[in-house]
């Protein structure tokens, strides 16, 4: 019989114009899609800066169901972008330097999270994919987590799809990375013994005055204070619905494999924070193609062995799940086609005026691929 365990899946997207500038227009694109509203439980919501939309999935089992959403999603935003004038972009960073100035006469949450990181937070144009896979407690989801710490990192080189920044190639595969560093509360998540001890710990942190409340740390894990889920925030925002579904895939399998062998008495592997750093700073910089760091063994080895090595951990729970012919399926294309961040940097090559033309949502030259899903 097989294995269900639910899942949800959080978009964020970049407004642009046809040269690639941060466009502040997500309130006209929201004001369209709330004037014609998407079928089923899909929602969109506003976002920190006022150049970015999200889209919120509703629950799944079916990795089939959850891509027809998000390519509704994506129809969505495409035409909402049409009518407002502005390209809605799938990729982690803004392509141009952009700065935001704060409204000082605004009291609502972001308004407070943009006064207290002032310079840090005004050219923030960061946009990930967070991957909600369901567990039965929060203890639990402590617990998974500690378990997916190791391969978070290389869940960011395969999803990396950020490497411009301020006009330029960053050098960076996923510059998203790099941006979201600058704040407290960023990278690994801590190894945690319970809720209690992971509620202690975002508390001491508010208390000290560096993160404005329980819902704003950055760290790539974390249990969801709204769902009860683990909420995995690793990876930029998906190029394609289908490198979406592989980070979905992937995200669940680890779920699953930690929940397994915590049932059979097995905790999460420690290691040092400061490997764990350079781990994540090394797939954001080199994303899959490069050198990585496995941080358990403290040793560098190919990105890409490390996801083999990855693929092959929870290839049982894949099975289990129904996902692993089409875990092999969409890293196959992975492989082939590159990470979003390559694919960014061919189409750069005319200028970013070709990156937005080639990434926006709705293009007619470059439609979705075909579906990895069936026999």
């Amino acid at each position: 019989m097989r294995a269900t365990r639910t899942m949800g899946f959080e978009e964020e997207f970049l407004l642009l114009d046809a040269d690639g500038a941060a466009q502040p227009k997500a309130e006209a694109v929201l004001g369209w899609l709330r004037a014609n509203p998407a079928p089923g439980a899909l929602r969109f919501e506003p976002e920190l800066q006022p150049i970015q939309v999200e889209a919120v999935s509703a629950v799944h089992t079916d990795m089939a169901a959850l891509r027809a959403e998000l390519l509704t999603s994506r129809e969505r935003l495409a035409a909402a972008g049409l009518d407002c004038g502005v390209a809605v972009v799938p990729i982690g960073t803004a392509p141009r330097r952009w700065e935001h100035a704060p409204d000082t006469a605004m009291a609502d949450r972001y308004a407070c999270i943009r006064g207290r990181f002032e310079g840090a937070m005004r050219s923030y144009t960061a946009c990930g994919a967070h991957v909600h896979v369901g567990v039965e407690s929060r203890d639990l989801a402590v617990a998974v987590i500690n378990h997916l710490r190791p391969w978070l990192p290389t869940l960011i080189a395969a999803g990396a799809n950020s490497p411009f920044n301020g006009g330029r190639d960053s050098g960076y595969d996923s510059w998203r990375i790099a941006e979201q560093s600058r704040f407290p509360g960023f990278g690994l998540p801590p190894y945690t013994h319970s809720a209690a001890d992971y509620d202690e710990r975002i508390a001491t942190l508010i208390d000290c005055g560096v993160l404005v409340d329980d819902h704003m740390s950055f760290w790539l894990a974390r249990p969801s204070d709204a769902y009860p889920t683990v909420e995995i925030r690793a990876v930029d925002t998906a190029a394609t619905v289908d490198d979406a579904i592989l980070q979905a895939v992937l995200s669940r399998g680890l779920v699953h494999k930690a929940v397994h062998e915590l049932a059979a008495g097995i905790e999460g592997p420690r290691f040092d924070a400061q490997l764990g750093a350079a781990a994540v700073w090394s797939a954001a910089r080199f994303g899959l193609a490069g050198r990585a760091v496995d941080p358990v063994e403290g040793v560098r080895v190919p990105a890409i062995h490390l996801l083999d090595r990855m693929v092959e951990w929870i290839s049982e729970q894949l099975e289990e799940l129904g996902d692993l012919d089409l875990a092999h399926r969409l890293l196959r294309t992975l492989r082939f086609a590159g990470t979003g961040a390559d694919r960014q940097r061919a189409a750069a090559r005319s200028g970013l005026a070709g990156l937005v033309d080639s990434f926006r949502l709705g293009r007619a030259s470059a439609p979705e691929p075909m579906p990895a899903l069936g026999p």
